[in-house]
């Protein structure tokens, strides 16, 4: 069975399982996204031994625009703090995190907490576009697919992912805010998935806009200005919304709903 099959398979498990529409699989299968999601998945579900999974996703920006603002550093602090903050919990057995910056490439892939990867200067160097849409299906794509993987080997998983942009979609050639929705609104209505977006200021985008017409949910959408300040209060934000979601089933799904706000 080839890699891509098997992601397949993992879809069409997902799709019989009434998880995903036919219009969120369709822009799950496209030609070449198959590899870009296996690139993501990381470490084998029968290498986990743990009676249920957490998995947080975080897509930092490395558009031009994040460096020539002057956010470069912000950026790193706040992804290395989010790994700092789940590392303090209790169950960080259970916790799987990847990275995968906006313009496609795999920091790290789901591993245990201990193994993540620092960002530095010397692996984050912010100076590409911005495929806001493409990226964010091949990153949902990849939390589907290994959200499924668990679940098909009879393990309960929830996931927190992050994306973080400080600009609109620019640069995608696939994808749109509608085919993005239609993935977002799938997970959503299974109620173990969180989505949460970062949107840093640029002085023009609306980003509440984007990321609604892209199906995230207001209260998950942060907003924070254009200043190393603001940028680490909002990665703290999310910290602790990631931080309660891996303390246990019971609540996350008031928890989905309630936003970076519920108790």
């Amino acid at each position: 069975m080839s890699q891509t099959t098997n992601i397949n398979n993992l879809f069409q498990s997902a799709r019989e399982e009434g998880l995903l529409s036919q219009a969120a699989l369709q822009a799950l299968n496209v030609i070449d996204i198959g590899a870009q999601i296996q690139a993501g998945l990381g470490i084998n579900v029968d290498d986990v031994i743990t009676s249920e999974v957490v998995l947080v996703t975080i897509m930092p920006d490395d558009s031009g625009s994040i460096r020539f603002s002057g956010n470069s550093q912000a950026v790193r602090n706040g992804h290395n703090a989010v790994i700092d903050a789940l590392l303090s919990c209790h169950q960080t057995d259970s916790i799987l995190i990847h990275n995968r910056y906006l313009n496609g490439d795999v920091l790290y892939p789901y591993c245990p907490l201990e193994q993540a990867v620092k960002m530095s200067d010397r692996n984050y160097d912010p100076n590409r576009g911005t495929p806001l849409y493409d990226q964010t299906v091949v990153l949902l794509g990849t939390v589907l697919a290994k959200s499924q993987e668990f679940a098909d080997n009879g393990v309960p998983v929830r996931t927190v992912t992050l994306l973080i942009t400080d600009g609109a979609d620019e640069h995608s050639v696939r994808q749109t805010a509608k085919s993005v929705s239609a993935i977002v609104n799938d997970m959503l209505m299974a109620e173990n998935h969180i989505i949460a977006a970062m949107g840093i200021d640029d002085n023009r985008t609306n980003f509440r806009q984007v990321f609604q017409e892209m199906g995230i949910r207001d209260e998950w959408i942060l907003t924070p200005g254009n200043s190393a300040t603001d940028i680490r209060q909002a990665f703290q934000v999310f910290s602790q919304s990631a931080v309660r979601a891996s303390q246990g089933v019971t609540g996350f799904s008031q928890m989905t709903l309630g936003g970076f706000s519920s108790p």
